[in-house]
């Protein structure tokens, strides 16, 4: 499949104008009363900055531009949105995709041994966004103290820790602390450059947060038990499908992980269950179901 090279860096510089634009709204309708300008700013970059995440995620598979080097730029820019590391992200991501639905990643389910609380706690945390927080907090933390991953968690084997740790002793330290410094650049730039306040700016990712954190597992809550096909494709209207760059057709994404977002479409099969997002999301409020 054609990698859309051309029109992902496109797409990369509009979403980063568009993040910064609205970012600054946000300052500006929050420093002068208008909440409702602060309100509908922040939503909009929550689509916006998802759109940033899915290019990163085209990085992370490294078929966000053909040349090599131009793939780890687009990488490396649009993780400084989220913000977190290209490389870590790499790391956590590939780590997911090799233990998908295992005993590892089974969050929606309560197991023989589990403690519930820790259970709920983690999957309350993924449908509040809250979950969003330990990406930057922890490429911050891994920079600087990269032995603490090391130590052993009671709490990672339920929380998926355990199979994101393992990946940690190969990582290139050097170039993920180049990375999130690069990250922090990028979002002190914000308000020394650009006049971003505190208020605009915590206003815009937590509706960040929301919205990416409740996706990133509304595509795979209570799907087959399978590393492959235990994803969903999931329905949601076109526009909202296009901000996202396809990342909805989920399970066509874990079945076909180099097929580019732009050729996804081609391989969602209509004959097999599509339950719609929102179905799925407002489920998962119950929360986590005693394995069946």
């Amino acid at each position: 499949m054609k990698i859309p090279g051309g029109l992902n860096v496109a797409l990369t510089a509009l979403a980063a104008a568009a993040c910064c634009a609205l970012l600054r709204i946000a300052s500006h309708g929050a420093s002068h009363g208008a909440w409702w300008l602060l309100a509908l700013a922040a939503i909009a970059f929550s689509f916006t900055n998802n759109t940033m995440f899915s290019l990163l995620h085209e990085s992370v598979h490294g078929i966000a531009h053909r040349n090599r080097r131009m793939n780890e730029i687009v990488g490396t820019f649009a993780a400084a949105f989220f913000p977190t590391s290209l490389s870590l992200q790499r790391l956590f991501h590939l780590g997911h995709h090799a233990h998908n639905r295992s005993d590892h990643e089974q969050f929606d389910y309560l197991r023989p041994g589990d403690r519930p609380w820790l259970k709920r706690a983690q999957w309350y945390s993924i449908l509040t966004g809250l979950y969003w927080l330990f990406v930057p907090v922890g490429a911050v933390m891994f920079a600087l103290w990269p032995s603490f991953f090391a130590k052993p968690f009671v709490a990672a084997r339920q929380t998926g820790g355990a199979s994101v740790f393992a990946f940690l002793d190969n990582a290139p330290r050097t170039r993920i602390r180049l990375e999130a410094l690069f990250a922090i650049a990028v979002q002190a730039s914000f308000f020394f450059a650009l006049g971003v306040t505190w208020r605009g700016w915590l206003a815009c990712y937590v509706a960040f947060a929301v919205n990416w954190s409740s996706l990133q597992y509304a595509d795979h809550a209570f799907s087959p038990l399978d590393v492959r096909e235990g994803a969903w494709n999931l329905r949601v209207n076109p526009i909202t499908r296009l901000l996202f760059l396809n990342y909805h057709h989920h399970l066509a994404h874990h079945q076909h992980p180099q097929v580019p977002w732009l050729h996804l479409g081609r391989f969602v099969d209509g004959r097999a269950e599509r339950p719609r997002f929102w179905r799925v999301y407002l489920s998962m409020w119950r929360g986590p179901r005693p394995m069946p």
